[in-house]
């Protein structure tokens, strides 16, 4: 029977983080309805899987969280699919929400109707991009960057300093 690729990663995803837990006494499994009604408290890290159904709020992730709102009070190395998707720490992989928020650096893809973070490095994928720096490719319909070391792709482009030109149409960039 064939698997589709979606079925390998996160079952790589859960074994990677079952057995990184015991090691690091993280827990490998969430399950939540809202916080403070979930299996873990909003103060532990997961490593594993988590899912929030309606709400989940945790300290850490490691591994591939999905639900409604996914929130996150540190870090994330993670695949992060939902509607919304918030991460008071810095993220790295992939944040495929809605609307996803990383309040500090993130590394990889993040795509979603609105995308925020301090600084990216990687690709913001969405109808709006915002970032205070940008080193990596933005598509959008109107893309944000404070300073940018990449390129920009989508109606309205706009750096901050430092640009081809401030604001453009289509395309701008910076190297």
């Amino acid at each position: 029977m064939r698997s589709t690729f979606a079925t390998r990663v996160l079952a790589i995803a859960l074994l990677i983080g079952v057995a990184s837990s015991a090691a690091f006494a993280e827990k490998p499994i969430q399950l939540s309805l809202f916080d403070p009604l979930q299996l873990q408290p909003a103060s532990e890290s997961i490593t594993g899987i988590r899912l929030s159904l309606l709400y989940g709020k945790n300290q850490n992730m490691t591994g591939v969280d999905l639900g409604l709102v996914n929130h996150l009070t540190g870090d994330a190395v993670a695949f992060q699919y939902g509607a919304v998707g918030i991460v008071e720490g810095s993220f790295t992989g992939w944040q495929d929400n809605m609307v996803n928020i990383t309040k500090d650096n993130f590394l990889g893809l993040q795509g979603g109707t609105i995308n925020y973070a301090k600084s990216v490095e990687g690709v913001q994928w969405g109808l709006v991009n915002y970032t205070t720096k940008m080193h990596g490719i933005q598509f959008g319909f109107i893309n944000y960057a404070g300073t940018m070391n990449g390129l920009q792709i989508g109606l309205a482009n706009i750096i901050g300093s430092g640009g081809f030109m401030p604001i453009f149409p289509i395309v701008n960039w910076s190297f």
